[in-house]
């Protein structure tokens, strides 16, 4: 048996002009993840990250903690669902039966309740679309992608691994609904809770992958109550 363990990025900046980076309070979250995994003796034998800044820091900083080197692969296949593309051509036609996105965008960037309801519209939206705009990536393209990244990993890691998978709220959703077998229009009630920088954890053997545990966040509550800190984060 071998064990998959999807790690969330920390906090990203939003509202800034570069979300794809950690925020002060993701770097802290990342390294406390990093010394908790140490302390309780997960050892990666190999890291696997999407090719984004805040996903690959987050796995930098976690690694630094490990007994020894690991070795990080970068990945496109983990990149997280690209949520700016679809905003961009897809909220103007939903706008036009559903106003009230509309009025939500104006304070969405600011707001970040409004910019997660705009975020709900929208990627239920695409994953439901019987025929994918030609103007970004369909969902059976992201989907097929994030699968066969797991399944080649799977085939060339091979048995007894422990595997970390660092990535987004989106590829870790879209992972845990194509191994449970849940449809595309249920996606999003996996997406929407994924706190950052926990754990989803899945077992698997040869070609067989079952899930173990999903959006694990213990280790930050309890950090978070041990150094009267805030560490649990959505976004």
């Amino acid at each position: 048996m071998a064990t998959i363990m999807m790690v969330r990025h920390g906090q990203a900046s939003f509202g800034s002009d570069n979300y794809d980076q950690l925020s002060p309070l993701g770097q802290r979250q990342a390294d406390l993840m990093g010394e908790y995994f140490r302390d309780t003796g997960v050892v990666f034998d190999v890291a696997y990250s999407g090719q984004l800044s805040r996903q690959r820091e987050t796995a930098q900083r976690v690694l630094a903690s490990q007994p020894g080197v690991v070795d990080h692969k970068i990945d496109a296949r983990f990149d997280e669902v690209r949520n700016d593309e679809q905003v961009d051509i897809l909220l103007p036609l939903l706008t036009e039966s559903e106003p009230r996105l509309a009025k939500l965008m104006e304070s969405a960037l600011q707001d970040s309740k409004h910019y997660q309801k705009i975020i709900e519209a929208v990627f239920t939206h695409w994953v439901t679309r019987t025929t994918p705009h030609p103007d970004i990536q369909s969902w059976e393209d992201y989907s097929t992608g994030v699968m066969s990244g797991i399944r080649d990993v799977m085939h060339e890691e091979g048995g007894g691994k422990t595997v970390g998978i660092f990535t987004s709220g989106g590829t870790i959703a879209t992972a845990t609904a194509l191994v449970l077998g849940v449809s595309a229009d249920l996606v999003y009630r996996f997406y929407e809770p994924v706190i950052n920088c926990s754990v989803t954890q899945f077992f698997y053997s040869g070609d067989k992958i079952s899930l173990s545990h999903f959006n694990d966040h213990s280790a930050l509550r309890l950090l978070s109550a041990q150094l009267g800190e805030r560490l649990v984060t959505y976004r």
